[in-house]
């Protein structure tokens, strides 16, 4: 690995508000967490949708996505998990640096990996929007799109988020979405809250 002192930053010449001028408005990046079945990735896929619609530079960064090519190379440990979320963090903080709204979905359990992507976009001046799909364990279990938590159950998947891995509840989202909130609804809050962030 390379030492820091190695290392210079190099400012681009293009401004941000150069960028937001083709982009449709300035980045920022739309931080999705929950648990595996809690809608993260259907809320988040509806939401770029709505955003590239309107004119809105937007890119949907997903956690299973990513580690199948940049954060292929992570396991589940508390470990790994941590550095998937701080390389996504990073990822997210370039493209929102570059007038894309990331719209991020990924579990990211730990309180401090959330808390990482947070400052990384409160140091670089960008707007951070941290949405909780507050969907319990036992519904995300009903629901179970990939199968997963059925998998558990049988014993054929262990250090699971929410069941034998702990998922830590975000204490003050930005925006909690309720299970019972249709998609077309949390769409319109998470638009709210973007605008809101964006001021």
């Amino acid at each position: 690995m390379s030492s820091a002192t190695n290392i210079t930053w190099h400012e681009g010449d293009v401004s941000r508000d150069a960028r937001a001028g083709v982009a449709g408005g300035g980045g920022a990046t739309l931080w999705f967490t929950g648990l595996s079945g809690s809608g993260k990735s259907t809320v988040a896929t509806a939401v770029e949708r709505a955003l590239v619609a309107s004119g809105r530079a937007a890119y949907r960064l997903d956690g299973d996505n990513l580690r199948s090519g940049i954060n292929s190379d992570l396991a589940f440990s508390r470990e790994d998990r941590l550095e998937n979320c701080r390389r996504v963090a990073e990822i997210a903080r370039l493209f929102a640096d570059a007038s894309v709204v990331s719209v991020v979905a990924i579990i990211s359990p730990y309180a401090e990996s959330r808390e990482l992507a947070r400052r990384l976009h409160a140091e670089a001046g960008l707007p951070f929007v941290e949405i909780f799909m507050a969907t319990p364990a036992a519904e995300c279990a009903v629901r179970d799109p990939k199968g997963l938590y059925a998998k558990v159950a049988a014993g054929t998947i262990d250090s699971f988020t929410g069941i034998d891995d702990p998922y830590e509840v975000p204490e003050h989202p930005d925006l909690a979405i309720d299970p019972a909130t249709s998609v077309e609804d949390a769409v319109a809050l998470v638009l709210e809250a973007l605008e809101r962030a964006v001021g």
